[in-house]
């Protein structure tokens, strides 16, 4: 989809969307992606705190976050829950990516997790998920949803000091680098949160059509 009928679609439905995130590199990304930066504010801007993730899926977790940041600021609301799924580790870390080492770990913290988990393990296989939904209010009984993977191998040791969380350990074959490694331009076309999100804007442009 175009960047003029991104815009056209987010101008459609709303002078402001909250991203229902305080995370600085996920926000980043997200307003990277949109091209719409005007539009889209952080529910930390907006003095919203974060809502305990307490669903079972990247689906409920979304959701949570989304209808919190809505309810919160009377906005449309834009929510992801995303995270690394590891077959050796069936399905870890899974919705626990932002905190498998602890409640207050740090990227590096969840990494070293990770690698310490993946000793011995022969079969590397690994995705990236994305799920993403987009509210029109609170208690808007159709979301819009998106999902996307990004397939790769977990690496023995981080490659590359770009992007965040586990992208370092992400190896991508094609390209022959980690997610770490790739430049923004790269990573937002390739990557599963890129993905889900073009896909979300189709689902928009259907939802609401001109």
């Amino acid at each position: 989809m175009s960047s003029s009928s991104t815009d056209n679609i987010i101008e459609r439905l709303s002078p402001k969307i909250v991203i229902a995130s305080g995370n600085t590199h996920k926000i980043k990304e997200f307003q990277s992606l949109l091209k719409a930066p005007d539009r889209f504010v952080s529910q930390r801007d907006l003095g919203v705190r974060e809502v305990p993730e307490t669903g079972h899926t990247f689906l409920e977790n979304a959701l949570i976050k989304a209808r919190h940041a809505a309810k919160e600021t009377g906005l449309p609301a834009l929510a992801d829950d995303s995270g690394l799924v590891v077959a050796a580790l069936q399905g870890a870390p899974g919705i626990y990516s932002a905190r498998y080492a602890g409640s207050d770990a740090s990227d590096q913290e969840n990494r070293q997790h990770l690698l310490q988990a993946m000793t011995g393990k022969t079969n590397r296989a690994a995705f990236f998920h994305a799920t993403i939904v987009f509210l029109l209010h609170a208690d808007d009984p159709d979301p819009v949803i998106a999902q996307a993977r990004w397939h790769g191998e977990i690496l023995a040791k981080g490659q590359g000091e770009k992007g965040f969380g586990y992208d370092p350990l992400l190896y991508l074959a094609k390209q022959q680098k980690s997610a770490a490694q790739l430049t923004s331009s790269q990573k937002n076309r390739l990557s599963h949160r890129g993905k889900a999100l073009r896909l979300l804007l189709t689902n928009l442009s259907k939802r609401f059509p001109a």
